[in-house]
């Protein structure tokens, strides 16, 4: 039987790309490399952009002090080393030769700079909630850097690692966004709000200047014109920005290649727990009990995804999974929402509650499928698209009922539970959008974060996961696989479980 959602879907997108002739390979330029993304940065300062558009592109224009491998370990980027000599001090020891873009060489007084406009309010940014444990930074000589904490933060590696943290040149001020200079892999070009940023590859780079010459990111909202950019040879590259039932018409031309992974970015619902529906602990169980996520990874997924049953990936060292608490049962979820004291009426509806997402047409799709499920216990769902920008506004505000969010990355470490649960962390001070507040969940984070016994650690992030399994601040839905679609000019690209764009560090044009 299929479902309205699914009708549509098949009745509206499939056709449009079986009309497009053969790929015209002659639209591509030799020189540059077209990025599909669905949506501009809002700001190219790596102080200031935590959307996944600014991060994944900053990536390639900065350089943090250190990064993650594929294993989520952490390696060296622009410190070669560092020591802890006691639980306060960590003292970073940098590349010698690395330049900016511009030719300045990148030294200890940049990078202090970086962190003391981060630190001293002179940039305003939630980023800085990340670095309170700090209490000063001393450059003894230019390729030493050393941070002084007020107190243990076993999180801080995570701070200054790649997407969290970008090196800018010093005397960079509150404008750097207009014209970002960095040492990465790529130096910016220039920006069109709601067109394209465009890069081109840094001559200067200390780990060799890629392959590709320019690179130029792409902004169309709609997903079916994305196909078709694709399906055209107008464009050459999309990261999970695809329905995954255009995947098979687009596989089949011969000038694309698919390719797809387990992923680790997460699709997930956040509460508002100061709605006055939704701060009943039984309408937010009774929700998670309606909802069957097995079935959108079967079907609107096609396959494509896992289950979620926490915030951070299956693969994460302190990873435990909540699946098993909140199951499929529709019975269950009536059974709450009647305890709760919310009756059907007449036309079978107990209340109505808002549900905002951006345009994006698979976030579209899946809020179908969440109205078409929670209708089915009588809850009704109103379905509010706006474009990513102002979506992601509200979101940063705490502007919302329910919001159909994902995680990018942050999720691949256990400081996300400070920057999404923490009391301390709620609009405009962090992600805890849905202003939960629990006091052992506080105590938990600030244990975990603080001590570097990794065995503690451990029992803390699962303790803090089974709390919030419980308490049930968002509903995580499924990680979804990193699906990328390329135009076969390219050498097939190295894709990262979290999607980012490093794979153009590396990927190279097939010679005609």
């Amino acid at each position: 039987m299929h479902r309205p959602w699914q009708r549509a879907l098949g009745a509206s997108l499939l056709p449009l790309l079986v009309l497009v002739p053969g790929c015209d390979r002659h639209r591509a330029s030799r020189n540059t490399v077209t990025v599909l993304i669905e949506s501009s940065p809002t700001n190219l300062d790596p102080r200031i952009g935590t959307d996944a558009a600014s991060e994944r592109i900053d990536a390639l224009l900065f350089d943090a002090l250190v990064r993650k491998d594929a294993n989520y370990n952490i390696a060296p980027e622009l410190a070669t080393s560092w020591d802890t000599p006691d639980p306060l001090t960590y003292i970073f020891h940098l590349r010698a030769g690395v330049r900016f873009a511009d030719g300045r060489p990148l030294t200890a007084r940049d990078v202090k700079w970086t962190m003391d406009t981060i630190l001293n309010g002179s940039i305003k940014t939630v980023k800085s909630a990340a670095y309170r444990s700090w209490k000063s930074i001393e450059t003894p000589d230019p390729l030493t850097v050393v941070v002084h904490l007020r107190q243990p933060d076993t999180g801080l590696l995570l701070n200054v690692c790649d997407a969290a943290f970008g090196a800018i040149p010093y005397g960079s001020g509150a404008d750097l966004w207009r014209h970002p200079i960095g040492s990465g892999p790529f130096t910016f070009v220039s920006q069109e709000q709601d067109k394209e940023v465009v890069v081109r590859r840094n001559p200067l780079y200390w780990g060799g200047a890629p392959s590709i010459e320019n690179v130029r990111f792409a902004v169309v909202p709609d997903a079916i014109t994305r196909a078709l950019e694709l399906q055209k040879g107008s464009a050459d590259i999309e990261v999970n920005a695809l329905p995954t039932d255009l995947l098979p018409t687009l596989a089949r031309n011969p000038h694309l290649a698919v390719q797809s992974a387990p992923g680790t970015t997460l699709v997930y619902v956040v509460f508002n727990l100061r709605d006055a529906h939704l701060r009943d602990l039984r309408v937010r169980e009774a929700i998670a009990a309606a909802v069957d996520r097995s079935l959108v990874v079967r079907t609107l997924m096609d396959g494509r995804a896992r289950t979620a049953g926490s915030v951070l990936p299956p693969e994460h060292w302190a990873f435990t999974a909540d699946d098993e608490q909140h199951p499929f049962n529709p019975a269950a979820a009536n059974a709450l929402l009647d305890q709760a004291g919310y009756p059907r009426g007449r036309d079978g509806v107990r209340f109505h509650v808002v549900l905002k997402s951006s345009t994006d047409e698979q976030r579209r799709l899946i809020c179908a499928v969440l109205q078409s499920q929670l209708a089915a216990v009588g809850i009704a769902l109103d379905i509010r698209s706006y474009e990513f920008a102002t979506f992601y506004s509200d979101m940063t505000k705490g502007a919302f009922s329910m919001a159909l969010s994902n995680w990018i990355g942050a999720n691949e470490a256990p400081d996300i539970f400070g920057y999404a649960y923490s009391s301390t962390r709620m609009p405009p001070h962090g992600a805890n959008r849905g202003f939960y507040s629990n006091p052992q969940v506080d105590a938990l984070i600030a244990d975990g974060a603080a001590n570097a016994d990794h065995a503690v650690q451990v029992h803390d992030y699962e303790a803090v996961q089974s709390l919030l399994a419980h308490d049930l601040p968002v509903l995580n839905l499924f990680y979804m696989d990193t699906v990328a679609v390329q135009n076969t000019r390219l050498t097939p690209l190295a894709l990262r479980s979290s999607g980012n764009f490093d794979f153009l560090r590396t990927a190279a044009l097939r010679k005609p």
